[in-house]
């Protein structure tokens, strides 16, 4: 061989030994029960542990970029004791892992799965989650993934002991989509957070569904809760999407916004229903909660005999709710404590017992750019043909704010006094105090069964 040949081989082998020489190939590894914890303090970077079927005791902590996988059969047990699973290090993969009984303290928020402010990243799909305070807390960790799992809370527990089924606190940019969450406290509950996006969860026999506070730029869309206190508590939050959601007979509100400013709601479903007095006992315990606003001096909440309010607005400004439909509760809407300065229109309130409780004197127009909402009470005309009533509807009057203000009121309801009353409101509207009207009422309501979500019904 020629010196040149030689050389040329020489460079070409120095060229390519940096491309290989000191890299280490992420190693997939089989795990028998009892060797967890050994195996996490061994792996490196990039390995797959895999858990063989058995009892695979913790708690146990993930320091290093690793996916941990469950076969059939494999189960983390915490043992009752702090977190079954914490993660520590950025990138690390949970999947298709049965994580059941942690610990019990509220205090130290002990979890089936608990991500520290280090598991940036980090992807938790495909899990079951059972007997844990909380399931998933994802606590200051970014750009987390939680999708796909399976969350049964403790049912040992009264709900005021128990934890959240999905937790989040101050985890921007995280993602929680297409989880199922039973018993617990709440669904999912998230604090002091932004850029977060819950999508295609469903929620059963819980407190709130979702219970959001102080999380902006954010989006709640395509979730159903069924049979919970409150669907979707939104409160003290900005610049929030919440569209596409059902919430199917909640018993205390279907959608709760306190304090909730420059948000879009729209295409939501609220479907309340009517429950006998021995279901409505059974949750009397339920419906006195410090952490949702009441109303003082209304209707007795004992006197209810199904779902209370399908919207309660609170302290709620620059708003926009559009095309949702709330049908079948005690009240359609109640607005109160100085919400204003919202858009209401394209919504339909149907069978309602009340349609609208508004105890302030403000003259409110529900309509805009000529078209309003649909009441189902409404006995309009319309002989023109646009759609459009042709005379305003006005859901409360003068009578409606006495019963509200004096409950007692309500035995007289039939008296002719009562009666002369409301047929000089219809003769000279001028004697309306202020209060909500629908300048444009609309004869039809909006149609929602060709969204997705309203596709495949629960």
């Amino acid at each position: 061989m020629s010196r040149f040949g030689a050389l040329f081989i020489a460079a070409a082998v120095l060229a390519v030994i940096p491309a290989w020489a000191g890299v280490a190939c992420a190693a997939t590894v089989t795990i028998a029960p009892g060797g967890l914890a050994e195996a996490l303090g061994t792996a490196a970077a990039d390995d797959t542990l895999v858990l063989a079927p058995g009892i695979h005791p913790g708690p146990v902590t993930i320091s290093m970029p690793v996916t941990l996988e469950g076969r059939p059969g494999s189960v983390i047990d915490g043992g009752g004791r702090g977190n079954t699973v914490t993660v520590e290090a950025a990138g690390v993969t949970l999947r298709r892992l049965t994580v059941r009984n942690s610990g019990l303290s509220l205090f130290d928020q002990n979890s089936g799965i608990f991500l520290g402010k280090e598991a940036a990243g980090a992807v938790v799909e495909d899990n079951d989650l059972t007997d844990n305070l909380i399931g998933i807390y994802v606590w200051g960790a970014p750009d987390v993934l939680v999708q796909g799992n399976r969350v049964r809370g403790r049912t040992d527990l009264r709900r005021s002991e128990r934890g959240n089924g999905i937790q989040l606190w101050n985890a921007p940019g995280t993602r929680v989509v297409g989880n199922t969450v039973n018993h617990g406290r709440d669904g999912i509950f998230v604090t002091t957070s932004k850029r977060n996006e819950f999508r295609d969860n469903r929620f059963e026999n819980v407190r709130f569904a979702v219970h959001y506070m102080y999380t902006n730029d954010s989006e709640v869309s395509g979730n159903v809760s069924i049979g919970n206190d409150v669907g979707y508590a939104i409160m003290f939050s900005r610049n929030l999407v919440i569209r596409n959601n059902q919430s199917r007979g909640d018993r205390e509100h279907g959608l709760l916004l306190n304090a909730t400013t420059s948000s879009r709601i729209e295409d939501n479903l609220v479907a309340g229903r009517y429950a006998t007095p021995v279901e409505q006992a059974a949750n009397d315990d339920d419906i006195a909660d410090s952490d949702v606003p009441h109303e003082v001096g209304g209707l007795a909440e004992s006197a209810r005999t199904g779902t209370w309010k399908c919207v309660f607005v609170y302290n709620t400004s620059k708003n926009t709710l559009r095309n949702n439909r709330f049908e079948d509760c005690e009240i359609g809407i109640h607005f109160t404590a100085g919400s204003e300065r919202n858009s209401i229109s394209g919504n339909a309130f149907v069978n309602n017992r009340t349609q609208v409780k508004y105890v302030g004197t403000r003259a409110l127009d529900w309509s805009e750019k000529g078209r309003g909402n649909y009441w189902s009470d409404n006995p309009a005309f319309d002989l023109n043909g646009d759609g459009v009533a042709d005379e305003a509807y006005r859901p409360n009057d003068m009578v409606d704010r006495v019963m509200w203000s004096f409950p007692a009121a309500k035995l007289l309801i039939n008296s002719p006094g009562i009666q002369v009353i409301r047929w000089a409101q219809s003769q000279f509207p001028a004697l309306h105090p202020g209060g909500v009207m629908d300048s444009a009422p609309l004869m039809a309501p909006p149609d929602l069964s060709n969204t997705p979500e309203r596709k495949a019904q629960p």
